[in-house]
């Protein structure tokens, strides 16, 4: 079923970019952005030059916003993830077709180098959050002992008193 604001091409459905902003709550101008700089590959047109976004476009900007809001990724460190994700896809589907040994051990070997990059982003991240996670816990720490030296000041008051 196709809604007036929804593009139908060939069984997909396309979307308006006020649908995407609201669904993904993006805004316009951000949607725009993350295609200027690479983080959503460049969107289908209409006739009359309007963006129109699928179904992937969509779950694409959903993964961006679970590795920028949860995850804390930077766009640098999200168009890497999410280029080793892409090359790694278009290696699986050039992999089913290869029927030479050898070149499937080549893309095996490309495949790993860009999971190593992905896990090498991940771990930044994670040394990143356990630096901070440790510096909090210090900071428990000093309020504790702090904690005990002011109530010991209290009860020598209250003693004295």
């Amino acid at each position: 079923m196709v809604t007036e604001d929804t593009l139908t091409s060939k069984e997909q459905n396309f979307y308006t970019i006020e649908q995407v902003a609201s669904r993904t709550g993006f805004t316009k101008r951000t949607l725009r952005y993350y295609e200027e700089v690479g983080l959503l590959p460049p969107t289908d047109r209409t006739e009359g030059n309007y963006r129109r976004y699928s179904e992937a476009d969509i779950l694409r900007l959903e993964r961006i916003k679970n590795l920028r809001d949860l995850l804390g990724f930077s766009l640098t460190d999200i168009r890497k993830l999410l280029e080793a994700e892409d090359e790694r896809g278009q290696i699986k589907v050039a992999y089913r077709h290869e029927t030479e040994d050898l070149a499937k051990v080549a893309q095996l070997d490309r495949a790993d180098e860009l999971i190593r990059v992905q896990i090498y982003l991940i771990e930044q991240k994670l040394a990143g959050l356990e630096q901070m996670r440790a510096t909090l816990l210090a900071n428990l720490e000093r309020h504790e002992l702090k904690r005990k030296e002011l109530l010991a000041h209290i009860d020598k008051e209250i003693i004295k008193s």
